[in-house]
């Protein structure tokens, strides 16, 4: 990340799914490293399983808490609808880490028109089936988003330290649920350089 560019999150998904955790562990990290931190929540019935989103952004100096379209690096979704609702913002550089996980509603789109949503974009995009890697390895769905985290951080997609994202867990996760994430943090390796998808 260039000194005099700030960088600039997405995180979204649903209520449950832990999208304030990993707002509060991104921002500690970003603080733990020197840098300007602005975070605001955009959510709606977040408790009865509602749209949430939440903005971050980090840098030498941060003046707003809200990303402007066309100006979002990463897209970090836990749910692929809600991914997509995201996109508005997305620019043509953004990259998205989506979570291959569908909460349908009546009358809305099946994974298979979302997917194909998502390919006739020019962003880069990769989706991942976090909460079913997370169920199989550790029994638990909710640790998607800590799965999601770590794919991002180990390849270079957030300009954070591995060490800083641990330590901000240790802060900010109660040490009931610590080891958990952390298993959840380690199952994440590097993978291929992503690619732009072609429509």
């Amino acid at each position: 990340m260039k000194k005099d560019k700030n960088f600039n999150i997405i995180l979204c998904g649903v209520g449950g799914q832990g999208i304030i955790t990993l707002l509060q562990v991104l921002a500690e990290a970003a603080l733990l490293e020197g840098y300007d931190v602005r975070a605001s929540e955009l959510h709606g019935l977040s408790q009865r399983g509602g749209s949430v989103v939440a903005h971050l952004r980090f840098g030498k100096k941060v003046f707003s808490p809200l990303i402007m379209p066309g100006e979002t690096d990463l897209i970090l979704s836990l749910e692929i609808t809600e991914g997509l609702r995201a996109a508005s913002l997305a620019g043509e550089t953004t990259t998205f880490v989506i979570n291959k996980k569908l909460i349908p509603f009546q009358d809305g789109p099946t994974e298979e028109e979302l997917i194909r949503k998502f390919k006739k974009m020019k962003e880069r995009f990769q989706l991942i089936d976090a909460s079913g890697i997370c169920l199989e390895k550790l029994g638990k769905e909710v640790l998607a988003g800590t799965y999601l985290l770590s794919v991002a951080v180990l390849n270079d997609l957030i300009p954070l330290k591995t060490e800083s994202i641990l330590k901000a867990m240790k802060n900010k996760i109660a040490p009931q649920y610590l080891h958990s994430n952390e298993q959840a943090f380690a199952l994440g390796k590097p993978s291929s350089p992503l690619a732009k998808e072609k429509a």
